[in-house]
């Protein structure tokens, strides 16, 4: 179905946003240039991508148990893996960006909320080797398949934690000095995803980056964006409409920058 605010979103973001020429942050201007606009061809791209149309062929059915939002695609609960991979593994261009903001960032730890099938999360590991990666899935059978995913892509160490996020990720922040990398790519809830961010607030120090999915999945997910970008430990947001990255960076001035990608 044809979402009509969504796509108005969309429009309105293309029309205000800016490239690296319309930004006087150097913080941001460098993270633009250096980063999110480096296109270039990787080796793990292609291992990665591999591995991803491995899983668009594979037609075996699985049953999917969803503890967030549901999704704008399909909600039957008896679904083949062919079509979880073409609907919901984030694309290429934005599981290459995450890519390369963990390797611009190299982080000691890495949280990624929603493991889906494991590409994204083959990503992460690839551009920290020796960071610590914690990925959490709400649904035991696709927590399976990114557990033969993982194997596929030789990252033997990193272990699914399979139940509702509210049960599994404050054990895990609890259990870190600090946070350096979070990525919160499941249960697209204005609620939940406050939630979680204040979960995190109290771990945070000048070099963590908090990256949420979907800001404007939904109108409460553009309310939980605002309220994020409005939180006064909040120093720094780049929006990319996809997905907005959060910064804590003392003595800089507060700034959200609309960036295109």
């Amino acid at each position: 179905m044809f979402n009509f605010r969504f796509a108005t979103d969309y429009v309105l973001h293309k029309l205000k946003a800016k490239n690296r020429h319309g930004v006087h942050s150097p913080f941001v201007y460098r993270l633009i240039d250096d980063v999110i606009y480096d296109f270039r061809a990787k080796k793990v791209y292609t291992e990665v991508e591999n591995i991803r149309n491995g899983l668009i062929n594979d037609t075996r059915i699985i049953t999917v148990t969803d503890l967030g939002a549901g999704s704008h695609v399909n909600n039957n609960r008896q679904k083949k893996i062919s079509d979880i991979a073409r609907n919901a593994l984030k694309p290429p261009k934005l599981a290459q960006l995450l890519h390369r903001l963990v390797a611009d960032l190299k982080p000691r730890n890495i949280i990624e909320l929603g493991t889906c099938l494991g590409t994204t999360t083959l990503y992460l590991q690839n551009a920290a080797p020796d960071a610590k990666v914690y990925t959490l899935e709400g649904c035991p059978e696709t927590a399976r398949i990114a557990k033969e995913t993982f194997k596929n892509g030789g990252i033997d160490a990193v272990e699914p934690t399979v139940g509702n996020f509210d049960d599994t990720l404050s054990g895990i922040i609890d259990n870190l000095p600090q946070l350096d990398f979070v990525f919160v790519d499941g249960n697209h809830q204005k609620d939940a995803t406050l939630k979680y961010f204040e979960w995190c607030l109290p771990k945070v120090h000048e070099n963590t980056m908090l990256i949420f999915d979907d800001i404007y999945w939904s109108q409460g997910m553009k309310e939980a964006w605002a309220q994020i970008k409005a939180h006064p430990q909040v120093t720094v947001t780049t929006d990319l409409f996809w997905i907005g990255l959060v910064f804590f960076k003392p003595g800089q001035a507060k700034e959200d920058f609309l960036i295109k990608f």
